[in-house]
């Protein structure tokens, strides 16, 4: 599902008030870290990401890897936080999805 404007604005607005569940530090992008990050957002959709202090990587090169390798979606990026979305393999996950694509 290629996003549009208003849905990209919608799940910043549900993303607001999450906290990052998965962080890139020292040791880079793995593909180990990849399978494990979609793997998370196969169960709730709407993630963020941040980026330490400490991490080899810019914000752009993990945009560039998380968006070339799999099929999620960077909505947003903040800093050093990014807000990832991924459409649920799960049907009985894909409430916030649905939601999504009646926008």
């Amino acid at each position: 599902m290629q996003l549009r404007g208003k849905q990209k604005r919608f799940l910043r607005s549900q993303a607001n008030h999450l906290q990052p569940l998965f962080s890139v530090g020292k040791d880079g992008l793995t593909d180990n870290w990849l399978a494990q990050l979609d793997g998370a957002l196969d169960r709730r959709e709407l993630i963020k990401v941040s980026i330490l202090q400490n991490a080899d990587v810019t914000t752009d090169e993990v945009r560039e890897m998380i968006e070339s390798k799999t099929d999620i979606q960077v909505v947003q990026v903040i800093g050093r936080v990014l807000v990832l979305f991924k459409v649920s393999a799960n049907r009985d996950a894909r409430d916030l999805s649905l939601r999504v694509a009646n926008i």
